[in-house]
């Protein structure tokens, strides 16, 4: 195959929340562009069959599944050095491991606080600081961070994951700033209302509901993310960097 079809050939890309769902279609795509792929999650059997699948699929691709918690220092420090010591560099970051624990403010427990921002905040500071070594020594790199318009516009019932995300906005921003003279990008995609686990089980009346706020009047696809993740790794975005990119079908227009 062609480089042009595969314009990711010979990079390392490291995955979190590869597992299912959006980080899934994030691994997917980019080893579909000849990216080697690090998969990590939280549940050891998941990213397994994550990783045994996309061998199945790309089989000149190479995958190293690792079990993850990022809101963990140890786990990530782990996960970082299984990779350096595989594939001897890291070329993209993709933050998208992140969970929710939604409750209305007044009965909020502190757990419940801490859950979300130790998991999608300090999750995506550990993976960031423990790769940027790496990058800075090779003086080239790519981050992607995974927020949300929910980052943007706030939800109710989610203080807790609204201020996690808007924490990786300003966590990008200012990270593309210290990093830009040593030839690393970082990058945040902020998606809307998209296909997974969570939406797919909601009642056919409360996806109505919720398409009917959007714009573009349907609910997006995970691929819909990995593409524009995929572009954010490419040769094509090697002029971007401080972005926080929404793929919301509208939902956030004029934020």
């Amino acid at each position: 195959m062609s480089d042009s079809l595969m314009p990711l050939k010979g990079q390392v890309a490291v995955v979190t929340g590869a597992s299912r769902g959006i980080g899934r279609a994030i691994a997917s795509r980019l080893a579909s562009e000849g990216a080697d792929l690090v998969l990590g999650a939280r549940g050891v059997d998941g990213v397994e069959a994550a990783s045994a699948a996309l061998a199945e699929e790309y089989p000149d691709g190479r995958f190293l599944p690792v079990g993850c918690d990022v809101s963990s220092w140890d786990s990530v420090s782990e996960l970082m050095d299984r990779t350096v010591e595989k594939f001897e560099k890291i070329d993209f970051l993709i933050n998208n491991a992140g969970i929710t624990r939604d409750n209305l403010v007044m009965r909020m427990k502190k757990e419940e606080w801490d859950d979300v921002l130790a998991a999608n905040l300090t999750g995506v500071f550990n993976t960031c600081r423990l790769a940027a070594r790496q990058m800075l020594r090779q003086r080239a790199g790519r981050i992607v961070n995974i927020t949300s318009v929910v980052g943007l516009l706030g939800n109710a019932g989610q203080v807790n994951y609204a201020a996690s995300k808007g924490g990786i906005i300003s966590l990008t921003y200012s990270l593309a700033r210290e990093m830009a003279s040593r030839g690393v990008l970082v990058n945040a995609v902020a998606p809307g209302f998209i296909e997974t686990d969570m939406t797919a089980a909601m009642p056919e009346a409360a996806r109505e509901a919720m398409s009917e706020g959007i714009p573009l009047a349907r609910i997006g696809k995970p691929e819909e993310i990995s593409a524009l993740v995929a572009f954010l790794c490419g040769p094509g975005a090697s002029y971007i960097t401080g972005e926080v990119i929404r793929v919301d079908g509208g939902l956030a227009i004029g934020c």
